[in-house]
């Protein structure tokens, strides 16, 4: 008796001229059937970004979204250091904005 095959993974098509949008502003929001997150540029100085695309998912693949990113961005330090989060401030006004590194120490001799 054999014991039954995995599902193979699905092939995905990208078709020709999908726009591609960069984002680095998120909103997420949720009713109790799905999860909704817009993805938008915000520029410097502004106040206002336009929504570049929405996707709406079930709870079930968010939460298999939420699994794959936390395995990819362990494997992505793994390759390249740790991506580090400032401290001294709140997760909303981090999030997305593009890597700054530390400040150096300041050194006190004269």
């Amino acid at each position: 008796m054999s014991l039954p095959q995995p599902p193979a993974s699905p092939v995905l098509i990208v078709p020709d001229g999908l726009e591609i949008a960069y984002a680095n502003l998120a909103r997420i929001s949720h009713s109790p059937a799905d999860i909704v997150i817009d993805f938008a540029h915000l520029l410097p100085a502004e106040t206002k970004a336009t929504v570049k695309a929405r996707v709406l998912m079930s709870p079930l693949s968010a939460k298999l979204l939420l699994r794959a990113l936390t395995e990819n961005i362990a494997r992505y330090e793994a390759a390249f250091g740790e991506i580090t989060v400032p401290v001294n401030s709140s997760l909303a006004e981090n999030l997305f904005r593009p890597h700054q590194p530390p400040e150096p120490p300041k050194n006190d001799q004269a």
